[in-house]
């Protein structure tokens, strides 16, 4: 993902931002962003601008919480994951007119029109997408019981903040993206006067059984000092086809190559399995 959201900021002639996502203290690995980023370094892809790391954002965060309750858009919620589990994950607004205590989650409430849930887009890969919010989602959380703020929301305030033109991610968040697309009506950061964001969800990388590459399924760990051939594995997993002298040249023309060439049509909307090394 990291790649093909570089080659296409670079095609563009765009700034490429990287965002350090730690949110959620309990869940990170101690040392894991010192190790993406000097992957991303020794790879060249090198990003403008400096880091934004989420954990210093709180202040906006809060900020943007406030101002949906202020307008009426929450309610606390104290249902634990083994109701929504039994509701299928679905949740179906039943703290909306219970007195919770302020210490629970809290959730946005979705429009009472049904059409007014209604989120449509076309994504760059995966084509138009659409999601009714209500039927398919429900009032989403946007604070968690534990204080920390959510994914959804923290997202949403950074995306804006940093002027965000294009999103290109996995599509493992394509679900996601409605959602966000419904927060940034809410906090009143676009209007009809303003270009909307465009979105690319790329295919996830697999392994035999259909899992997506990562730590937790054991997938192989991106090889120091063969950065040259993963670059070209995973272009070639893109379906940008590189020459294949190519993969023993060096990460800076392997990479300038690749962003002259680059095209995001290329990408099919599912992938094979991918390569024992990528970027």
């Amino acid at each position: 993902m990291a790649l093909a959201s570089f080659l296409d900021a670079r095609h563009h002639h765009g700034k490429w931002l990287v965002r350090i996502e730690d949110l959620d203290p309990p869940r990170e690995l101690s040392g894991a962003t010192t190790t993406i980023l000097k992957q991303l370094e020794s790879h060249g892809l090198w990003w403008d601008g400096d880091l934004l790391y989420q954990s210093q954002r709180d202040e906006a965060y809060r900020a943007a919480l406030t101002q949906l309750q202020d307008d009426g858009l929450t309610y606390t919620c104290d249902c634990n994951r083994q109701r929504i589990a039994e509701l299928g994950g679905l949740y179906d607004g039943h703290c909306r007119q219970r007195e919770v205590s302020s210490e629970s989650a809290i959730r946005l409430r979705l429009p009472d029109r049904d059409s007014d849930s209604e989120i449509t887009f076309d994504d760059l890969i995966m084509g138009p997408y659409r999601q009714n919010l209500d039927s398919d989602v429900g009032d989403f959380v946007i604070k968690r019981r534990d204080g920390l703020i959510s994914y959804q929301l923290a997202v949403t305030v950074d995306d804006y903040f940093q002027r965000v033109s294009h999103i290109i991610r996995g599509a493992d968040l394509l679900d996601s993206t409605p959602r966000q697309l419904y927060l940034q009506r809410c906090l009143g950061f676009f209007s009809a006067d303003t270009a909307p964001m465009q979105y690319a969800h790329v295919p996830l990388a697999i392994n035999a059984e259909g899992q997506k590459l990562s730590k937790q399924n054991h997938a192989p760990a991106v090889i120091s000092g063969s950065e040259s051939k993963s670059l070209w594995q995973a272009l070639k997993w893109l379906q940008q086809a590189p020459p294949s002298e190519l993969q023993s040249d060096s990460v800076d023309n392997i990479l300038n190559w690749a962003t002259v060439n680059w095209s995001i049509a290329n990408i099919p909307t599912k992938m094979a399995v991918a390569a024992p090394s990528y970027v």
